[in-house]
């Protein structure tokens, strides 16, 4: 039997429905994108809850009770899952950075693929025929791997935001990080004339970069080899929309006879710019403006389409222009499920199928998911027939 609290624990408002400071215990079934745990109250309605894991039983005391759903906060754990292991950070649960320290790493795994099939069913109507998702890579590191982080600086404080909100949560060291970045971590902590610099700073491992880049090498190096499987065995024309500093066209262009690379921050061409193979060019503006010109010069019956865009998806102008000129494949490098299964949805509803989704776990504790999408396109008379091996 949970121990029931005494602060509020039962009482309702005036129309019957759960207010803020009240405490119920709840069953919690799945964990959703982002990190929070679903059950629901006796009223029916739904609860979210964070640092909760599937299958538990937990006491939360709500947060925000709206008419349809409420949110909440962990009190206790009253029925522990078997996957659930103390988090070695002592920031963990204050620090918004981190979701899932308290879930063992495969139980991460599942639950992140499991998440990404929920989304592209929910946001895309995609089901499981219409985008297969293939299990999820690992990363090797599940500590120590971030190349870079950004804290906040804030009345002499150096932190991370608390989670749900702008407090500041001051930090000497951070479990995600790599050594580097954490010497430099404790170079700024220590230094109190920065520290009076109110706002926020990148610490990067490699201080040269000033564009994009991964902040999980070795799980970078993962997602590459997929994309460089899903390529082959290349073509006529590889066309790289958001291709950044041309990390993936770079390690392509020997499969295929031209490359074409798509980016507006200027600093990432001019990186992409430095080191140049013969077949490989750069056009600098919005990938919305540019992709039709570049499937235009591209050959149609052999090109190669390589979308990574940003959190925000592919822009809808980009995407019509794929429809318009549609290459013969299409690799989609994901950073948000939803957009992902939107972007999806549309490209389905032209003339390509989903041949596999393959989520890659860059960011291990976080419930950040990345994922590289097939697709290739359905010519008349070829629909249900398979034109792309992607084992």
């Amino acid at each position: 039997m949970a121990r029931r609290a005494q602060d509020g624990v039962g009482r309702r408002s005036e129309r019957g429905f759960p207010r803020a400071r009240e405490r119920h215990q709840v069953a919690f079934g799945e964990v959703a994108f982002g990190g929070d745990a679903v059950g629901r109250l006796p009223d029916g309605r739904v609860v979210f809850a964070p640092l909760i894991a599937p299958g538990e039983e937990a006491v939360v005391e709500v947060t925000e009770a709206r008419k349809n759903f409420v949110r909440g906060n962990l009190v206790e754990i009253t029925r522990p899952s078997p996957e659930r292991i103390p988090a070695p950070c002592p920031y963990y649960g204050d620090c918004g950075g981190c979701s899932y320290q308290h879930l063992a790493y495969p139980a991460q795994l599942a639950l992140k693929q499991t998440q990404l099939a929920a989304t592209l069913r929910r946001v895309g109507r995609l089901e499981p025929t219409d985008a297969p998702v293939r299990p999820i890579v690992a990363s090797p590191l599940e500590y120590g791997y971030r190349n870079r982080i950004t804290v906040h600086l804030r009345d002499g404080e150096v932190g991370f935001n608390a989670a749900g909100g702008r407090r500041l949560v001051p930090i000497k060291h951070c479990l995600l990080a790599q050594p580097e970045v954490n010497a430099l971590l404790a170079g700024l902590a220590a230094d109190p004339r920065r520290r009076r610099e109110d706002g926020h700073r990148t610490l990067r491992a490699d201080r040269t970069r000033r564009f994009f880049t991964q902040a999980n090498d070795s799980a970078a190096a993962l997602l590459l080899a997929l994309v460089e499987q899903l390529a082959s065995p290349g073509g006529a024309s590889l066309v790289d929309a958001y291709c950044g500093a041309g990390w993936l066209l770079k390690a392509l262009r020997p499969r295929f006879r031209q490359c074409i690379g798509l980016e507006w921050d200027r600093y990432a061409i001019e990186a992409a710019r430095a080191e140049v193979a013969p077949n490989e060019s750069y056009l600098e503006g919005d990938a919305a403006a540019l992709l039709g010109e570049a499937l235009a010069q591209a050959d149609a019956t052999d090109t190669t389409l390589l979308l990574d865009p940003p959190a925000e998806g592919v822009a809808a102008a980009a995407l019509d222009a794929v429809v318009a000129r549609p290459p013969r494949r299409i690799i989609y490098v994901s950073c948000h499920p939803a957009t992902l299964a939107r972007d999806l949805a549309r490209l389905r509803a032209g003339p390509f199928r989903v041949v596999s989704v393959t989520p890659v776990d860059l960011f291990p504790q976080t419930a950040e998911i990345e994922a590289v999408a097939l697709l290739e396109r359905v010519d008349p008379g070829t629909e249900g027939k398979p034109q792309i091996n992607a084992d």
